[in-house]
């Protein structure tokens, strides 16, 4: 049963490499320094909005992450006090 989902797996994951597509780069490719859908947000003032939805998904991650230490680090402090 395992040798058959590894080799499944195998096929599987072989042809989703087959259907990335090849793009040749150009010489105007490594020249082109124009971000368009940058300057069209930022000429809209969508910028600002994109901007503020990543601080705030930063923000909530960074914030979650720092409750859950806390949470870990007094589950940590219980089960020193009561192993001693």
């Amino acid at each position: 049963m395992r040798k058959t989902f590894l080799t499944l797996s195998f096929f599987f994951f072989s042809f989703l490499l087959f259907g990335q597509d090849k793009v040749a780069i150009t010489e105007q490719d490594y020249k082109n320094d124009q971000v368009e859908m940058a300057d069209q947000f930022r000429a809209d003032g969508k910028i600002y909005v994109l901007t503020g939805i990543i601080l705030i998904i930063l923000a909530g991650t960074i914030t979650y992450l720092v409750s859950i230490d806390r949470k870990v680090g007094r589950l940590e402090k219980q089960l020193g006090n009561k192993g001693t």
